[in-house]
C-alpha cells in the first residue's frame, strides 16, 4: 500500500518486473498484470487478510505504520 492513495482501498503487488493494483474488496484486479500463477496467489492472500488489509488501508489513509500481514504458507 502506499499512502494517501485514490480510492477505491486496493494495495499493490509486484512479481519480478510486473505490478498489479487489487482492490481489496472483491478482491479484483484494478490495473496491471501478474502472471497467472503469481496473481492467483495475490488474489487467495487478498480474500483471506480481507480484514486485515482494510485496517491496514485506513491506516495507510492517515499515513501511519501498517501493521505486517503474515505471506502465504
Amino acid at each position: 500500500m502506499h499512502f494517501a492513495d485514490h480510492q477505491p482501498p486496493h494495495f499493490h503487488a509486484l512479481y519480478g518486473g510486473d505490478e498489479v493494483e487489487i482492490a481489496i474488496e472483491g478482491p479484483r484486479v484494478l490495473g496491471g498484470q501478474l502472471p497467472p500463477r503469481a496473481l492467483g496467489l495475490a488474489m487467495e492472500w487478498a480474500a483471506l487478510h480481507a480484514d486485515e488489509l482494510r485496517v491496514d488501508w485506513e491506516l495507510a489513509s492517515d499515513r501511519r505504520p501498517l501493521n505486517r500481514i503474515e505471506p502465504l504458507r
